[in-house]
């Protein structure tokens, strides 16, 4: 795409999740790319912080508090004295052509920040309301892989927990131990980074882990846990998606759990080592699923390969994949051939395609 001009890049990160300082990391890393020698000369960009009450940020403030200037940031919270969300009052946003939204979890992950972005006609990275709703929600997610006979693990979903009532806790206990075999893994369905989940081998550790899963969401999954591999691909697109490498990450944790995803001692392996027809397989699935969730833009699809059967399950897609330095997202496109100042180019190009 030839650029005459630069173009404006409006780029939110921060949010009221409980991945907000995943966010942050992220967008340093972005920050980074964008002022490579070539995107300098197509892009300009303008940074928007989102605090944990809502409070959004200009841009000046915003880019003070990314590069890490806590003497500022201290200064600017007592001078606002923020509480809640003041809905862009104020803030610099006209000149912003394209958007960048770079929150995960809820409220920038789940179709929320989406729909805002709608509102002021501009162009954004990523997947639309729709794509990131079903993306954001691992219910909905595994409802319609399982119709369309997507390989998945065995799951049980509670639709609205409610920890005051105790015939229905035993009844949900019930269900579990009837159609699911141990381990398991219990997990609130909108959520990220691994936050609120419990790996379990007992009956007796049911209404405990679903009570921490219940703390962040009232929608709450239950999977079967197996022996497996973690295997991961990235996918950018919006009509004609394309696939990366498949990638792998070997970690000396009993499971991948927060502190495992962000750890440096992890081994990752791109390519992963595994056969050229499973490789071809969780590439065609990744592309599946992300259509069939109407996932546009950018994601990260993520597998489990059974060490026993070499069965392939679709475990879940990301919509706004984390993208730090140490993140499989960018090293699996790089590792395909597309460094990272020339993938946030792509992915602003693909955003303004028709």
């Amino acid at each position: 795409m030839n650029f005459e001009r630069k173009k404006c890049i409006g780029i939110i990160f921060g949010g009221v999740s409980n991945e907000h300082e995943v966010s942050i990391a992220s967008t340093k890393a972005i920050f980074e790319a964008f002022n490579s020698k070539e995107n300098k000369q197509k892009f300009s960009t303008k940074f928007f912080y989102i605090n944990k009450s809502g409070f959004w940020f200009n841009s000046i403030d915003s880019l003070e508090i990314l590069i890490g200037n806590k003497n500022s940031f201290t200064q600017i919270n007592k001078d606002k004295k923020i509480k809640g969300s003041n809905f862009l009052e104020k803030i610099d946003f006209n000149d912003v052509e394209i958007w960048f939204p770079l929150i995960h979890g809820s409220y920038g992950e789940d179709g929320t920040l989406q729909g805002l972005l709608r509102l002021t006609k501009k162009p954004f990275v990523g997947s639309g309301i729709l794509g990131s709703a079903l993306g954001m929600d691992k219910i909905m997610m595994k409802l319609i892989f399982s119709h369309l006979n997507i390989p998945q693990v065995k799951y049980y979903p509670i639709n609205d927990y409610c920890q005051n009532d105790e015939k229905y806790q035993r009844f949900i206990c019930d269900e579990i131990i009837n159609k699911l075999s141990f381990p398991l893994f219990i997990k609130p369905a909108n959520s990220g980074s691994s936050l609120g989940i419990s790996k379990i081998n007992h009956k007796d550790n049911i209404t405990a882990a679903i009570k921490k899963a219940g703390e962040i969401d009232n929608r709450i999954i239950i999977e079967e846990g197996h022996k497996v591999r973690e295997l991961e691909c990235g996918i950018i697109g919006k009509t004609d998606l394309k696939a990366t490498k498949v990638g792998e990450i070997c970690y000396s944790s009993d499971w991948y759990d927060y502190e495992s995803k962000y750890a440096n001692r992890n081994k990752v392996f791109i390519p992963a080592n595994i056969e050229a027809n499973i490789e071809a397989n969780i590439q065609d699935l990744s592309i599946k699923g992300c259509k069939a969730l109407n996932i546009s833009g950018f994601a990260r699809a993520d597998f489990f390969l059974d060490e026993l059967t070499d069965n392939i399950y679709l475990n879940e897609i990301n919509t706004i994949p984390g993208f730090t330095k140490s993140s499989m997202f960018p090293m699996l496109w790089a590792a395909s051939g597309i460094e990272i100042d020339q993938l946030v180019a792509t992915l602003v190009e693909i955003a303004i395609e028709s």
